[in-house]
């Protein structure tokens, strides 16, 4: 088993966004909100005493763990119309943006659509989500299974995720309507990524 740990993630910020307004700042790309989350006693994350593990979140037997890293990044949302009510706008999930640390710190891989992780041996594994469990005020803890993998390296022989520890993430309340279609809003988030596989 390979132990991934905590890094800090490198802060961005929008040059015409005042932390003080509620005025979300503009580019000439898209309009982007950057909402910011504070992460207690460094961060969610590294909590070393995890709540339990819902049962539908459990891996089926033989698996064992390969790898667990830490990702901090953003959830990224795009103000579009609802399928069932095109008159209607809401935020939906349009990618994850985030990197992968190590325990020493180090950056050692990178996450992104798909849902896709990648590592900086050249390995890559894509996911699909099986289960879901809410989580209050954070994104839900999750159960992937790889759908494929690329690459000779420690992500090659994963057969499931899972996202757990999870601190942000959440899409706004508000925000998106006709006059925002297009729109993108970036919040931050952190969790921790468990791969299993049977080598």
């Amino acid at each position: 088993m390979i132990l991934l740990g905590w890094s800090p993630y490198p802060e961005t910020a929008c040059s015409s966004y005042s932390a003080s307004s509620s005025r979300p700042c503009a580019t000439s790309a898209s309009f982007v909100i950057r909402l910011a989350i504070v992460l207690v006693a460094a961060g969610t994350a590294t909590q070393t005493q995890r709540a339990p593990l819902p049962q539908n979140l459990r891996v089926p037997e033989g698996q064992r763990l390969l790898v667990r890293a830490v990702a901090r990044g953003a959830q990224i949302y795009l103000c579009k119309p609802k399928a069932s009510e095109p008159s209607a706008f809401e935020w939906s999930l349009k990618a994850p943006e985030a990197e992968l640390f190590d325990s020493s710190g180090a950056k050692i891989g990178h996450h992104f659509a798909g849902p896709t992780w990648e590592s900086h041996d050249g390995s890559r594994v894509v996911g699909e989500v099986m289960e879901r469990s809410a989580v209050q005020g954070a994104i839900p803890w999750l159960l992937l299974r790889a759908t494929s993998t690329d690459g000779a390296g420690v992500l090659a022989g994963v057969k499931y995720i899972q996202r757990v520890d999870t601190a942000g993430g959440v899409a706004p309340s508000e925000g998106c309507d006709p006059t925002h279609a297009g729109a993108e809003v970036m919040v931050e988030y952190s969790a921790n990524y468990d791969f299993y596989g049977t080598r």
